[in-house]
C-alpha cells in the first residue's frame, strides 16, 4: 500500500495493517492510524475497549443516524468530487445504488488481542513458501524487474517482498474481496474516520473517472486497500505509474504497473539504491543498551568502534553510512542497525515487525539465510491491558509517556529504559512480563 497517511490491510486482507494497529506489540515507528480486518486467521473481537470507544460518532445512536443519512451524505460529496475532476456522469453512475456496508463498523472499532512476540510474527511472515514463490516471481518477471530497477533505483527484492507479504503474491484472499467504492463510501459517511475516508472515496471515484482500474476489479480490504501490493486510493494517486504503456495505471491486473508503482512508492519514500535496509549485529559484553534509540544515529564506523559487529562476521561495507540500533526483541533477541531503507519500508507501513519482515524476506529472496541470533523464547507477549498497565505505572512515576493507549511508542520506550536502569535491569526498552512483574512489586 502507499505511504504515511494510509490505512493498510495485508496478509489475507490485513497483515501489515494489524501489525501497525497492534504496534504496542511490535514497536511502532510512527503514529499513523491504521485499521485492520482479520489477520493471521483471528476474527475481530471486542476483548478490549476499542480505539474509538466513547467517540461521539461511534455511539449506536450516531451510527444509526449516519446510516439513515447515508444517501444524503454521498450526495453532499458531489461538489468535492467535481472539484477533483470527477464528472457528474461518473458520480451518478457509481453512487446511485451505493449502500453502506455496516459490517465494516465492527472492524473499524475492534482491536483483537494478539499476544505473539515480534519474533513469532516475523517467522510467521517470512516462510519457506513465500521465499520459494518469490524467487519464482523474480525469475518469471525478470525483464520487468530489470526495467523497473533501472527506472526507479529500487531493489527488486524489496518490491517482491512487499508483494509477497501484502497478498502472498496476489492471492485473492490476501488482496481482499470487498468493493473498494462501497468500503470507502461507508467509512466516508459513518464512524469516526469520516474526514480521512472522504479523501479515499473521492480518490476511488477519480480512478473510475480515468478508467485506470475497472470497477469490478476494484476489490480489496474493508479499509479500501486494493491490488497485490495493497494501495489505498489516495496512495494510488500519488505513486501509481503506467509502466506497460497502455495509458492506464492498473495496479490490479498489470504486472508491469504493479512492480513499477510499488518501486516508485519506495523511491519517493526515500529508498537508496544499492544500500542495505539494515544489518543484524552482535553487541559486545557490557554494552550500554541505552544507546538503542531511533534518535541516536551514528555512523557504522562509530558503532564498530563501540564493539558492534555484523552478526555474520562480515565487515560493514560503507563505514560512513548512518544507522540507529533497534532491539525489537529486547536484549535477549537479535539486534539490528537500521538504515534509511528501513525507514522507507516503515513509510509503507509503520510497524517494526512489518518492516523487519520485508527486509528479511528480501534478503532471503536474494539468497541470504536465517537470522544468526535466535528470538527470545517468550511464553507470550503482553496483552493490551498489560501494556496499558505499564504505561499507567510509568505515568504515575512522573514519566511523560503520552496517552495510556497500549501503544508503546518512543516516549514509552525511553521511559521504560530509564526505569529499567533505575531498577537494575538491562535498559533495552523492551516491554515484557519481567518488566511488568518488577513494576508491580
Amino acid at each position: 500500500m502507499a505511504s504515511t497517511t494510509r490505512e493498510r490491510t495485508t496478509f489475507g486482507s490485513g497483515v501489515a495493517v494489524t501489525l501497525a494497529l497492534f504496534a504496542g506489540l511490535v514497536s511502532p515507528a510512527a503514529g499513523q492510524a491504521q485499521t485492520t480486518g482479520s489477520i493471521f486467521g483471528f476474527p475481530p473481537a471486542q476483548q478490549t475497549p476499542p480505539a474509538g470507544a466513547g467517540h461521539p460518532l461511534m455511539t449506536p445512536q450516531a451510527i444509526a443516524q449516519a446510516e439513515a443519512n447515508f444517501p444524503q451524505c454521498i450526495a453532499n460529496l458531489w461538489p468535492l468530487a467535481q472539484s477533483k475532476g470527477v464528472s457528474r456522469r461518473t458520480f451518478e453512475t457509481y453512487t446511485a445504488s451505493l449502500q453502506p456496508q455496516m459490517k465494516i463498523m465492527d472492524y473499524l472499532d475492534s482491536q483483537p488481542e494478539f499476544s505473539k512476540p515480534i519474533g513469532a510474527y516475523v517467522n510467521m511472515l517470512v516462510t519457506e513458501t513465500r521465499v520459494k514463490k518469490g524467487r519464482e516471481i523474480l525469475e518469471r518477471y525478470k525483464p520487468i524487474f530489470d526495467r523497473a530497477e533501472k527506472a526507479y533505483g529500487v531493489d527488486r527484492y524489496a518490491v517482491t517482498a512487499i508483494w509477497g507479504i501484502e497478498s502472498t503474491y496476489g492471492d485473492p484472499d490476501g488482496i481482499g474481496r470487498r468493493n473498494v467504492l462501497e468500503s470507502t463510501a461507508t467509512l466516508a459517511c459513518i464512524g469516526r474516520r469520516q474526514d480521512y475516508f472522504r479523501d479515499e472515496f473521492i480518490a476511488t471515484l477519480q480512478i473510475l473517472e480515468k478508467g485506470d482500474v475497472p470497477y469490478d476489479h476494484l476489490k480489496g480490504s474493508w479499509a479500501g486497500a486494493f491490488g497485490p501490493t495493497q494501495f489505498m486510493p489516495t496512495s494510488f494517486q500519488r505513486f501509481a505509474v503506467d509502466f506497460d504503456g497502455d495509458g492506464k495505471r492498473n495496479v490490479v491486473d498489470s504486472i508491469p504497473d504493479i512492480i513499477a508503482s510499488t518501486a516508485n512508492n519506495l523511491k519517493l519514500d526515500g529508498w537508496e539504491f544499492g544500500k542495505a535496509w539494515g544489518y543484524e549485529v552482535a553487541l559486545p559484553q557490557g554494552f550500554d543498551y541505552r544507546l538503542a534509540s531511533r534518535s541516536n544515529k551514528k555512523t557504522l564506523g562509530e558503532w564498530n568502534a563501540l564493539g558492534v559487529r555484523r552478526a555474520n562476521g562480515v565487515a560493514f561495507p560503507r563505514p560512513t553510512d548512518t544507522a540507529y540500533l533497534l532491539l525489537p526483541g529486547g536484549a535477549n533477541g537479535p539486534a539490528f542497525l537500521m538504515m534509511r531503507n528501513f525507514d522507507a519500508i516503515l513509510k509503507y507501513n509503520p510497524a517494526d515487525a512489518y518492516a523487519l519482515a520485508i527486509g528479511h524476506l528480501a534478503d532471503r529472496l536474494r539468497g541470504g539465510g536465517a537470522f544468526v541470533q535466535s528470538w527470545p523464547k517468550e511464553e507470550r507477549g503482553l496483552s493490551k491491558a498489560e501494556r496499558q498497565e505499564i504505561q499507567g505505572r510509568l505515568a504515575q512515576m512522573g514519566y511523560d509517556i503520552g496517552n495510556v493507549d497500549g501503544i508503546l511508542g518512543q516516549k514509552s520506550r525511553v521511559a521504560i529504559q530509564d526505569y529499567q536502569a533505575r531498577a537494575g535491569l538491562l535498559p533495552d526498552g523492551y516491554p515484557d512480563l519481567v518488566l511488568l512483574q518488577q513494576m508491580r512489586r
